[in-house]
């Protein structure tokens, strides 16, 4: 699973969830590897847990023919406590990682694929993922 190797703070806060202040992706919104790729169309969080569950997806059909290319990487710790324990006592303990993924940003990029084939595995690694995806090609 991805995880950095350092970050700046062990536990950070969370973000605020204003839906109409969450904007569009400005970075990573095209193809720059693959010649298809999954574009995300919600707004969320992906964990590195689901990020693995897709990329293996994705291995099962492109591991012999194609290149993958991962176009984002969870950075970003969230914490969890313990269960049963109650209120306070201070925040829980690093869980994991994650990434804040905006609509519009490219996921994953594939080649080397035909293109029926390509569509599918993207279409079943998108089902790994907590954000509502599209497949995108190059035109």
């Amino acid at each position: 699973m991805l995880f950095p190797k350092k970050v700046k703070h062990r536990k950070w806060q969370r973000a605020r969830k204003n839906p109409a202040k969450i904007g569009v992706a400005t970075r990573g919104t095209v193809l720059n590897f693959g010649a298809y790729g999954l574009k995300s169309t919600t707004p969320g969080r992906i964990n590195s847990r689901q990020i693995e569950a897709a990329r293996k997806a994705l291995t099962r059909v492109v591991s012999k023919t194609g290149k993958i290319w991962i176009r984002i990487f969870p950075d970003r710790p969230y914490t969890k406590k313990a269960a049963e324990v109650g209120m306070g006592k201070g925040k829980g303990d690093v869980e994991g990682y994650e990434v804040e993924v905006k609509p519009g940003r490219i996921l994953f990029e594939v080649d080397g694929v035909e293109q029926s084939d390509a569509k599918e595995v993207l279409r079943k690694a998108g089902a790994k993922l907590p954000v509502k995806t599209k497949v995108v090609s190059r035109e």
